[in-house]
């Protein structure tokens, strides 16, 4: 999935819709199909939507998917991110380069005129995630809807985002607190499998690390010449480069493997392998058998998506539905 690890974005266990997942999982009801008497069509209409923004522009896909992890790690799941206006969430730092604003706005303004009132802008996020990573070649999962929206938005909340300088001790902590579990971590950092990020955040890595003068010592060599090409010492710092080496729109679990080989962009990426917490998690994603007797990395981001989806939900009489999805 910018500034925040997320320029970035983590990952999954199987779960089960309505149980409770953790002390940050809401414990209120959401359901598949959840519009289907009220509003028959707002599946369709989201996916639609969506359909045409990322053909048009493809890198939508990850803005999309980097939205919904914001979104989701700042008081839940209920659409605080889109607010707009002075000391919003959008604004805090770890939120620069947020995209898909508009995706969502345009969406929500063609349900308002089927269905007023009805369908929320945290489940129009939700689907919208759903389908640009469906249009990525990901896996197409059922979402539960059902959210309300939040009634307060504010940069100062957005003060302990994951961050891609951090330890994975810190990323595990991070999750942890809003019950998700170091696979969780893992798989939902495999998001970026599609996106970029910019050379600001992988500067001193490849010149500095440490503070020691010189590149982080486990990038690949040739990887090192090619990330020193896009981002020279002294050029442009809002440069992009591709989270996943050769593959930035079409996800899969090469993203993975160029962890694996030092080709990992950000030091977030590359510290999931060297720690060995969850080395092993990334492992068994690859292998012989892989596909048939062992996990699949699409079906378990699936499974860890869904379930970051729940965090902190409002349902029932919390929250609101929002007629204009950057106002409260």
């Amino acid at each position: 999935m910018g500034a925040s690890r997320f320029g970035i974005i983590e990952l999954g266990v199987v779960i089960s819709i309505g149980l409770v997942l953790g002390s940050s999982l809401s414990e209120g009801s959401l359901e598949t199909g959840f519009y289907s008497s009220t509003c028959p069509t707002a599946e369709s209409v989201v996916r639609s939507t969506v359909q045409q923004s990322v053909h048009a522009d493809p890198s939508l896909a990850a803005g999309l998917l980097r939205l919904h992890y914001h979104d989701c790690f700042v008081q839940g799941c209920d659409a605080s991110i889109l607010i707009a206006g002075p000391n919003a969430e959008r604004t805090a730092p770890g939120h620069s380069g947020l995209r898909g604003f508009d995706v969502i706005e345009n969406t929500k303004k063609k349900l308002e005129k089927i269905c007023p009132r009805v369908v929320s802008c945290a489940d129009i996020v939700a689907l919208a995630t759903r389908d640009a990573v469906a249009l990525s070649n990901g896996p197409n999962y059922d979402v539960p809807t059902g959210r309300r929206d939040g009634t307060r938005s504010s940069a100062g909340d957005a003060s302990n985002m994951p961050e891609p300088t951090d330890s994975v001790d810190v990323l595990k902590r991070k999750f942890a607190a809003k019950g998700l579990s170091a696979s969780d971590l893992v798989v939902l950092n495999g998001a970026h499998t599609i996106g970029t990020t910019a050379c600001f955040f992988i500067e001193d890595r490849l010149y500095n690390f440490a503070a020691n003068g010189d590149a982080d010592p486990s990038i690949n060599p040739g990887y090192l010449t090619e990330l020193r090409s896009i981002c020279p010492k002294g050029g442009d710092v809002n440069a992009r480069v591709a989270l996943d080496r050769g593959s930035e729109f079409q996800f899969g679990n090469e993203f993975l493997e160029n962890v694996r080989e030092g080709n990992g962009a950000l030091q977030s990426d590359a510290s999931m392998y060297q720690d060995t917490s969850t080395r092993g998690y990334i492992d068994s994603y690859f292998g012989l058998l892989v596909g048939l007797l062992g996990p699949s990395f699409e079906s378990d981001f699936a499974d860890a998506i869904v379930k970051m989806g729940q965090v902190d939900v409002k349902t029932g009489s919390n929250g609101k539905i929002r007629t204009v999805c950057s106002a409260l």
